[in-house]
């Protein structure tokens, strides 16, 4: 259905509301049929090759960031222009943080067989590379514990236990088991090489375990959940609900692709007092980056807005 025809309300119902509130996440939520997640990803995957309009130059992996570089390609792909809007989710994502509200980013999530799985994290303020916040809530010095970002993760391809699906602890997303105003030491040889607890699992070459507030916790992995999905999938999170992926152990090509959009309220500061983003051992400069007004309206003006993608075509905007 295109974004301008008529349409229904997506809304979550009560039940599911009193749902995500207990326990954090909704889902799955088939945005799109397996056909339409299929042709569209064919079309998406060809396109993220042309890094021309990109938002973020492509850094050389001798020198760190090979992750950053492909963030936020929904600045320049139209697919994922149209992706970050669609009212499947923007309807549901705004029963949870109200009708104000904005893309800060998003994120492709790539499994190849044989790659280990990500660790159990939280994500609060997303300092947890670089020890500066990345969000920060009205009121919250970057000291304080806020409320993170809503997470969309759509299933590019299947999502199987096999090929890497994701896993939730449902109900942890009150409580912070992580000081992200520690540093995380980056260390691109850690990749593929850690087993914990059994499963062989990672954090793009960090160790989330050197935020942990008490250095003898562990998390309950008997309470996960694995998400199952199908391609045109979604699941709805907070980014404080602790979350994790399997390794791939699949045989042949059997990839694993999600690709995650956050959203927050127009309240809240993104990248405050920055002008570049520190990860994965580099930091790349946020001068092409900008926030998208998915629904409603900025009464702030706090954030950098932007209302075209990189190539000029417009963001489509879901009625708030």
């Amino acid at each position: 259905m295109a974004l301008g025809a008529e349409r229904v309300s997506h809304r979550l119902t009560d039940e599911e509301r009193a749902f995500f509130h207990e326990n954090g996440y909704i889902g799955p939520i088939t945005i799109y049929s397996p056909d339409e997640m299929s042709a569209m990803w064919k079309k998406i995957h060809r396109e993220t090759l042309n890094r021309s309009y990109a938002a973020y130059p492509e850094v050389d992996r001798e020198i760190g960031a090979p992750n950053i570089y492909n963030y936020d390609r929904h600045l320049d792909i139209d697919l994922l222009a149209e992706h970050i809007c669609h009212p499947k989710i923007v309807d549901r994502v705004a029963d949870i943080i109200g009708p104000d509200i904005l893309c800060w980013r998003s994120e492709f999530f790539p499994k190849y067989p044989g790659d280990e799985g990500t660790d159990w994290h939280q994500a609060d303020t997303f300092a947890n590379a670089s020890g500066k916040p990345q969000l920060l809530w009205p009121g919250e010095s970057e000291d304080d514990f806020g409320a993170g970002t809503i997470t969309v993760w759509t299933a590019f391809t299947d999502a199987t236990r096999e090929n890497g699906c994701l896993q939730i602890i449902p109900g942890t997303q009150h409580q912070m088991n992580y000081d992200e105003t520690k540093h995380m030491r980056y260390d691109e040889r850690r990749i593929n090489h850690e087993v914990k607890n059994g499963v062989r699992r990672g954090f793009f070459g960090y160790d989330y375990r050197e935020l942990q507030i008490d250095p003898d916790w562990r998390p309950n992995e008997e309470d996960a959940v694995p998400l199952v999905m199908e391609k045109g999938q979604c699941v709805i999170f907070w980014s404080t609900l602790m979350h994790a992926s399997l390794p791939n152990i699949s045989k042949g090509r059997d990839y694993r692709m999600g690709f995650a959009v956050r959203y927050v309220p127009t309240k809240v500061r993104v990248y405050p007092d920055t002008n570049h983003i520190e990860e994965y051992g580099g930091a790349i400069s946020l001068e092409r980056w900008g926030a998208v007004l998915v629904r409603g309206r900025d009464e702030y003006g706090h954030n950098k807005i932007v209302t075209r993608t990189l190539r000029g075509t417009p963001y489509p905007r879901v009625p708030g």
